[in-house]
């Protein structure tokens, strides 16, 4: 497996060949450097550390700025480790670039999702409410949290209001339409987590979509009047 943290940049809507409007999320992925190689010899499993995201030198801690000149990289901010079945083809402070991925590839993004500060169990979890109507005095409250005769205290885990937000997410199998690796830019198909500017990891997809193969997307022809249209699909 895999991947490459950036950063989100934002969402715009782009136009197919067809004609179609596709909302996407402009990724801003690497440059990241290699500051760790791990392998089963050393470490018991194989994985890669690699840091994105430019530090100041006076913002940097003296025992990380001994690993960042170990490894002949400057100082990034973002740093995070991605387990792959084989590091052969990496080396302690390569540079790893937005090229990783190519046009009709799949994602797993992976960000911090936006924080929504305190919230009540409507807006938090879906409850449907209680009575509108005038006089019912019970529109958004809580209610019976737990059955006294069965338990006699609240469930773990029970859902209740409380702090809604700033958790780790994962959006899985989103489409690569576009890579610009010039500008270190990728565009995906969607949303993904998070407000502007936040963190990302972005790694191969885990759950690939049924009759995919890599670097072969699906191919559409032009409907015409009177001929049905034909759709040339890549199949496993």
């Amino acid at each position: 497996m895999v991947g490459i943290l950036g950063k989100k940049i934002g969402m715009t809507q782009i136009y197919d060949e067809n004609g179609k409007i596709t909302p996407v999320t402009l990724l801003e992925a690497g440059p990241c450097y290699v500051l760790q190689v791990k392998t089963v010899e050393s470490d018991g499993y194989n994985a890669i550390q690699i840091g994105y995201g430019a530090l100041k030198e006076k913002q940097t801690i003296k025992p990380e700025a001994g690993r960042f000149k170990k490894a002949g990289t400057p100082g990034v901010r973002f740093i995070r480790e991605i387990r792959m079945k084989d590091v052969a083809s990496y080396t302690l402070g390569q540079k790893v670039e937005a090229d990783l991925f190519v046009k009709g590839d799949f994602v797993d993004v992976i960000g911090t999702s936006i924080g929504r500060g305190f919230q009540g169990g409507v807006r938090r979890w879906g409850w449907k409410g209680g009575p509108g109507g005038h006089g019912s005095m019970f529109h958004r409250a809580v209610g019976s949290i737990q059955s006294g005769a069965r338990l006699g205290r609240v469930t773990k885990g029970h859902h209740m209001p409380g702090h809604m937000g700033v958790d780790r997410v994962t959006v899985q199998n989103l489409e690569v339409l576009k890579v610009d690796k010039e500008n270190n830019l990728i565009v995906v198909k969607g949303s993904v987590p998070g407000h502007k500017e936040n963190f990302l990891i972005i790694r191969e997809s885990k759950k690939r979509p049924k009759g995919f193969i890599k670097h072969k997307p699906v191919v559409i022809t032009t409907k015409k009047k009177g001929v049905k249209a034909q759709t040339a699909a890549a199949k496993k």
